[in-house]
Parts: structure tokens; C-alpha cells; sequence
């Protein structure tokens, strides 16, 4: 399709702007330098601190680092038993991870609905799709938003299922005054460079619950242990024995990652202000335009956001959502889409999903784009976004 340059107004910024970007610093170099010149670059006690840290933290009881946020998200299904047979309901406004999780497990994913307001997975939706095969639910805290917690805990415990909270998008956001990492049954973050903090790759899983622990231990690390406690054959030939218990995957970070992570994370705090100041910004600034529709958030959720999303009501409109993704490319504002329904890829259409499944979903989907939102975003380059999304709707009026 051919791009549309919109002319007038003052000049377009010299330098492009994407919808994220990781902020790291001279400290968090230092900090990866220091390991690469010590003695352990993986399977160290960079890790363990690492996930101390994520204890100390969230407030939950155990931590396990992982490769990245689909290896936790895995690891999670794995701990929850889920196989074939089981069916494991989820939102289709995701990253794909998050219901290709179930399918490693040779499970099935159900589609539910969303909330047309804010985006996340509607409890009612979830509780109309529960079978005798549910096993579980993947809640995705999209955008950051803490999804309604209470709610799906309820439908959780009334049907005996596992809740897991896919919280890629939401570290450093609180649902009634709690961290989101010691709310669910487990918690799955993702540290990807795009996140809040970042370990280049990586991810983790948090649980409260010592039996969900043990199996996400062996599901990262190959199903070996060296545990006593957990071996099998009570005769040790020597200090180098262990025991494969399970069968599991390699799913471990890197000691130099870990020390990337461990030092975003004392950075947390500011990093968070910063992206509610941007976030305030753009609400003031967009919510008086008629032709731009703002996620809502529930009550109970002090959000860090992840992505500031954008809903474009083309029906006022005189344009595409592509011509206005263009013209924001114009403006040096490169904006991008979160998220293409999951079941609409080719992969699953294969799989028997039909376009329709979720109606909220696909309409807010038609709509939605991201724009720039990250720490390291100056004033000006907020008042740039803010000026190009003006610029374009004004022009498209």
C-alpha cells in the first residue's frame, strides 16, 4: 500500500521513535563485565541471587530463572500436570506464546473473549467455555493491566483449576495493593529488551506452592537433580552423582544474564514512574479526541504499563488503520500492532480455529495500535508522539 506523506505544521522529527526500547545504563554494564570475568557464566549463584531478588520483591515464596518468557510459560503448563486431553483457556489478544504453551503440552487452547473496555480476558467468557476437560487458564495481564484476579481466583477454586497469570506485560504492577508475581498460582514474567527491565532474554516463574517449585525446577533444568531428597537409587558412587526424575528441557539463563536482570531491577522504581508520567501524558492529551478510543482500567490495578495502545474508531475516520500506521511512520513515530488474534495465524486455522471465535476481540483487534512508550522517551519526544497522532487525525477528520 502506498505510504501518505502529510505535509504542514512543524517539521517531522529527525530521528524514528519505536513503540519500545530497552534503557541500559553504564552500571548495568559493569555489571555483566564483572561476570564475564569471574568464574561462572552460567549455572553460577548470579542466578539463585536472582531469584532471591524476584522473592524479595514480589512477595512470593519461590522464583525460578528461566530462558525467557515462553520457556516459563512452558515450564508452568508442565508443572500443572497439562497433557493431551486437557483443554487450558486463554485470551486469543496475545503474543502466540501464550497459547502455544498448551499445544507443547499436546493440550488443547480454548479461546475466550475479552473485555471490550480493557482489553483483558473477560471472566465471564472464561467461565462460559469451562468443560470437564479445563484444566487450567492462562490470564495474560495485557498491556500491564492485572486482569481480574478475584474474579478468574473464584472460577479457579469453584472448578478445581490451575491459575496461572501470564504476566510478560506486568511486572512492577499491583492488583489491590499486592505485587503481581504472589497472586496467582504461578506467575510467568518475561524480561524481553521491550519489558519494563530487561535480561536481554529471560524470564521466570513464581508460585507460592512447594510442589508446583520442585516440578518448575526440573522442568528448567533437563529433569536432573542433585537433590537427595528427590533421587531415587539410595547408593551414591561420589559428590558427582545425580539423577534424571523427569523428563525436562534446558531452559536455563545465563549467570551474565542473571546480572543484567539484577541491576535493571534495583532501576524498577524509576522506571515505572517514568512510564506513568508518559502514560499520563498521552491520557491527557488524547482523551478529548473523539476519533481515539483509551483501554480503561478496573480499580484494583495501579498498572505499570508495558504498551500504550491507541483505539482508532475508523467508523469517523476517513482512512485505514494502515494509512494512519503510514502516516505515523512519516512522522517519524514507528507505531506497531499488539495484538493479531492468535487463532487467525495459519498455524491454527490448520488446527481447526475459525475466524469468529471471539467477537470483542477481532473488533477491538481492527483498531488498536501501539504507540512509543519507554523510560528513556525525553519530554520532547512524548510531545513528538502526541503532535503526529493530532497531525494524522486531524488530517483524516
Amino acid at each position: 500500500m502506498e505510504k501518505l506523506a502529510i505535509h504542514g505544521g512543524r517539521p517531522v522529527r529527525k530521528e524514528k521513535l519505536y513503540y519500545g526500547h530497552q534503557l541500559i545504563e553504564d552500571d548495568d554494564i559493569q555489571s555483566v563485565i564483572k561476570i564475564l570475568q569471574g568464574d561462572y557464566l552460567t549455572c553460577g549463584p548470579n542466578v539463585k541471587n536472582m531469584e532471591t531478588d524476584l522473592v524479595n520483591y514480589t512477595g512470593a515464596k519461590y522464583a525460578v530463572a528461566v530462558s525467557n518468557g515462553t520457556a516459563a510459560l512452558h515450564c508452568a503448563c508442565l508443572a500443572a500436570g497439562i497433557g493431551p486431553g486437557d483443554e487450558v483457556i486463554t485470551t486469543p489478544i496475545t503474543f502466540a506464546a501464550s497459547s502455544n504453551c498448551v499445544l507443547y503440552c499436546g493440550a488443547t487452547p480454548i479461546f475466550a473473549d475479552i473485555d471490550p473496555e480493557t482489553y483483558t480476558i473477560d471472566p465471564l467468557s472464561i467461565e462460559k467455555h469451562i468443560t470437564h476437560r479445563t484444566k487450567a487458564i492462562v490470564a495474560v495481564d495485557f498491556t500491564g493491566q492485572a486482569v481480574k484476579i478475584k474474579e478468574i481466583k473464584k472460577i479457579c477454586n469453584k472448578y478445581k483449576l490451575i491459575f496461572i497469570e501470564d504476566a510478560a506485560h506486568s511486572i512492577g504492577t499491583k492488583y489491590d495493593g499486592k505485587m503481581v508475581g504472589n497472586l496467582a498460582d504461578m506467575t510467568c514474567f518475561s524480561f524481553h529488551p521491550v519489558k519494563t527491565i530487561t535480561s536481554g532474554e529471560g524470564g521466570a516463574v513464581l508460585t507460592n506452592n512447594k510442589e508446583l517449585h520442585r516440578k518448575l525446577v526440573l522442568a528448567h533444568t533437563h529433569g536432573i537433580t542433585h537433590d537427595e531428597e528427590l533421587m531415587e537409587d539410595s547408593h551414591h558412587e561420589g559428590p558427582w552423582y545425580y539423577e534424571e526424575v523427569a523428563l525436562g528441557y534446558n531452559y536455563r539463563i545465563t549467570d551474565f544474564q542473571a546480572a543484567l536482570f539484577r541491576s535493571q531491577l534495583q532501576k524498577i522504581g524509576r522506571f515505572i514512574n517514568r512510564r506513568k508520567e508518559i502514560v499520563k501524558r498521552y491520557e491527557e492529551a488524547f482523551k478529548a479526541i473523539p476519533e481515539i478510543i483509551l483501554q480503561k482500567e478496573i480499580q484494583e490495578s495501579d498498572t505499570c504499563r508495558h504498551l500504550y495502545i491507541i483505539r482508532l474508531d475508523l467508523e469517523k475516520l476517513k482512512c485505514t488503520r494502515r494509512q494512519f500506521f503510514d502516516a505515523m511512520s512519516e512522522e517519524n513515530i514507528q507505531c506497531q500492532i499488539h495484538y493479531i488474534p492468535v487463532y487467525w495465524f495459519p498455524y491454527y486455522r490448520h488446527l481447526g480455529y475459525e475466524k469468529g471465535l471471539c467477537p470483542n476481540a477481532e473488533d477491538v483487534y481492527r483498531g488498536i495500535m501501539s504507540i512509543p512508550l519507554y523510560p528513556k522517551m525525553t519530554d520532547q519526544d512524548v510531545e513528538d508522539v502526541i503532535h503526529a497522532v493530532k497531525k494524522v487525525v486531524e488530517y483524516y477528520r
